[in-house]
């Protein structure tokens, strides 16, 4: 499956949920799933500059394909970077650099969140695409 494919099924899994408070509360629930972050990926390296909120990205490549792990302190920030962060894992570093994440547009996310929240999410979207860029130009 391409990026493009899994944002576009992610968007469909979503738009089910009528109520766009309903869908913000789904992807905060799916967050609380996932084990935190280990105090040694709660490093300044892997911190996301420019949120809020304390938030972390662990961001590697295996296989020729980019995973991302997330974490933050704020329960609606770590369900938004789970979000994200599941959306480009699996993708190749090309795909990552390249695609942009119009899902929050599409389910309705974007409109409820605060510009301070939109501007976290920017930079989040700017680390992911940083280290993909990285990547590939040392080419590993």
């Amino acid at each position: 499956m391409t990026l493009a494919e899994k944002q576009q099924q992610l968007i469909a899994d979503y738009t089910i949920i009528d109520d766009a408070h309903e869908r913000l509360a789904a992807v905060v629930d799916r967050a609380r799933k996932q084990p935190p972050l280990s105090d040694t990926d709660r490093t300044e390296g892997n911190r996301v500059q420019g949120c809020i909120s304390q938030a972390w990205i662990v961001s590697e490549v295996t296989e020729g394909r980019c995973r991302f792990r997330s974490d933050a302190d704020s329960p609606l920030v770590r369900g938004l970077l789970k979000l994200v962060c599941d959306l480009y894992s699996g993708a190749t570093p090309a795909e990552v650099a390249t695609t942009e994440p119009i899902l929050l547009e599409e389910i309705g996310l974007a409109r409820n969140l605060s510009p301070t929240r939109l501007n976290g999410l920017r930079s989040v979207r700017a680390k992911i695409r940083d280290f993909a860029t990285a990547r590939l130009e040392s080419g590993t």
